[in-house]
């Protein structure tokens, strides 16, 4: 299969490393067509609370490969590894519907946690996990899913669990390298929320880290939930090779009792144990860590010897960086300061975040905007489209965008009038939700090709006013006066009355989003005696001071404030007569 052109890119450089070494454990193997092997990358998150954008990078760093796999022709299968049969650890703060009394279930798998108060779901498990499958569903993610809850239960891994037990000295002896080792020191100073940055291993079975127990019976690498309360605080206290008799006890409620392994289902193995157990199990030949994994003894590391144990091999993949925030700081005081994927969605569009982590290799960290940084990022997305089609982008930047607007399966839904969104957001913000006003505004734009319809500028335009009614403050909102004011337009000099009638004289003429910024620039221009089409090379310095006054005076015209929306778009948002009005013509 002749490889991708899009070669500049760590995508394609992961895609390169990991169909050689799916043909290394294939050797001889058909690289492509209905008998070749399917190449697995893998996954795993865990429900526990919300899933957040941290968590997304679990997601999107194996997807990205996958995708790019897929389009060279290989058979690719995507795992989605649902930690559901985790313990619940903590009640996470800030999630409606949950108060402190979910505390008597810590303890208990998060299928037998019920779900906060009001939700369809029938567990806390399938709560979270819903969230996050409609967002990746949005975000063009294909994958497997693949319940732990379900796996257990049914016995898929009770194979696995019988040969874990029975090598349990040797599992016992691997991790015994590394128990000796000092954890590295806790950060004791918390960053603040719009600062942040979202650690993977909140969300993932890694949150865990557990090896297992050591008691007067020796180390056991599997731990039942307890048949009375469903808690995993039990302790195996003997077990028998030849007949899988394994009995313990429960320290919650002091429940005891002696099942069989070979049929017992209500229980799993520790994390540093299933996680290697399921590479092997699954045949994973592509996964991530996060940076939490890279510590002498973490379950990436010590993983990478357990796995040989049930004869499989570690995958390959990248340790990967934390996903930061900024401008969450509303958010955090009703979400508990974990923004999620759904809550991005809300703001942007899917291109714009799957393109956030294409852009970047695994190991640097970035950060996702909810502040005004968000029209920033817009901007400069759209620069990148535009170089795209014009055929002047870099290579890697054409691969990032490319695979932020498309998969192997197609393109993503995408807005058929892409306005820009600093611009989307101020006509939002100045209309207030009435979309008969909004269209009007945006369809002044561009008198010679003008929008029809709202749905044209959709989705980006819903996004853009969800950004408005969600993360701009109050007293940064726009509202503009009803009436002219008249104490300041009496004070106001010659000089500035001169440049309200050079405006009103301007204004029919010029009533286009580029003609109003031609002559808001060009005003104190022709002030000072330049031409209103003069460049910021031909004039003196004091121009811009000159323009920054008469903007600022503008808006305490029209909004009563020394800064807003930018002029062009707001004056097309109040409109001629009411412009005219408000500046006393």
């Amino acid at each position: 299969m002749a490889q991708s052109t899009e070669t500049t890119d760590w995508v394609s450089r992961f895609a390169d490393e990991v169909i050689e070494e799916s043909e290394r454990r294939a050797p001889g193997a058909k690289t492509s067509g209905a008998d070749a092997p399917v190449v697995v990358v893998a996954s795993g998150l865990s429900p526990s609370g919300p899933i957040h954008l941290g968590n997304l990078r679990e997601v999107m760093t194996p997807h990205l490969v996958a995708d790019e796999i897929r389009r060279r022709g290989y058979q690719v299968r995507h795992l989605i590894s649902w930690d559901d049969y985790d313990r619940y650890r903590k009640v996470p703060a800030g999630v409606p519907g949950v108060d402190e009394s979910w505390a008597e279930h810590i303890g208990k798998p998060l299928t037998s946690v019920p779900a906060p108060k009001g939700s369809p779901h029938p567990n806390w498990a399938e709560h979270f996990k819903a969230a996050m499958i409609e967002s990746l569903a949005e975000l063009g993610v294909e994958f497997d899913g693949i319940s732990q809850t379900q796996q257990y239960t049914s016995g898929a891994y009770r194979e696995q669990i019988l040969h874990a037990m029975k090598h349990r000295g040797d599992i016992d002896a691997i991790l015994a390298q590394y128990r000796t080792k000092k954890a590295p020191a806790k950060k004791q100073q918390q960053k603040p929320v719009d600062e942040a940055e979202l650690e993977a291993a909140e969300g993932s079975g890694a949150a865990a880290e557990d090896d297992g127990s050591s008691g007067s019976a020796g180390y056991f690498p599997y731990k039942p939930y307890c048949g009375n309360c469903e808690k995993d605080l039990t302790t195996v206290t003997s077990y028998d090779d030849d007949s899988t008799e394994l009995t313990y006890s429960c320290t919650a409620c002091g429940f005891s009792e002696t099942v069989r392994l070979n049929e017992f289902n209500r229980g799993k193995l520790v994390w540093k144990v299933d996680w290697p157990m399921r590479w092997a199990y699954e045949g994973v030949i592509f996964e991530p860590s996060g940076v939490d994994h890279s510590s002498p003894g973490s379950s990436f590391q010590v993983g990478g010897q357990i796995v040989g144990i049930f004869g499989g091999k570690q995958p390959i993949g990248p340790m990967y960086a934390f996903v930061g925030i900024s401008g969450m700081a509303k958010m955090s005081s009703s979400k508990g300061g974990v923004p999620t994927p759904a809550d991005a969605l809300k703001i942007m569009e899917p291109q714009l975040l799957r393109w956030l982590y294409a852009r970047r290799k695994p190991n640097q960290s970035f950060k996702v905007a909810f502040d005004q940084e968000i029209q920033r990022l817009y901007d400069e997305w759209d620069r990148l489209e535009a170089k795209v089609a014009d055929g002047t982008a870099l290579p890697a930047d054409a691969a990032a965008h490319s695979r932020a607007v498309r998969t192997a399966s197609g393109e993503l839904p995408r807005t058929p009038r892409p306005l820009p969104y600093r611009t989307l957001a101020s006509v939002a913000d100045i209309t207030a939700g009435h979309e008969d006003q909004a269209l009007r505004i945006l369809s002044d734009l561009d008198p010679s090709n003008p929008l029809t319809s709202l749905d044209e500028a959709r989705p980006r335009y819903d996004k853009a006013e969800a950004w408005i009614n969600t993360h701009v403050p109050a007293d940064q909102r726009t509202i503009v006066r009803d009436e002219p004011d008249t104490e300041l337009l009496k004070s106001l000099d010659e000089q500035a009355r001169e440049s309200l009638r050079l405006l009103l004289d301007g204004l029919a003429d010029n009533w286009s989003l580029d003609g109003l910024t031609h002559l808001v620039y060009g005003v104190p221009k022709v002030q000072a005696g330049f031409s209103a089409d003069a460049t910021p090379k031909e004039l003196p310095p004091e121009i811009k001071t000159a323009q920054r006054s008469f903007f600022a005076l503008l808006y305490r015209l029209l909004v009563s404030r020394d800064t807003g929306p930018r002029l062009p778009t707001l004056l097309l948002a109040v409109g001629q007569e009411r412009v005219r009005h408000l500046l006393g013509a």
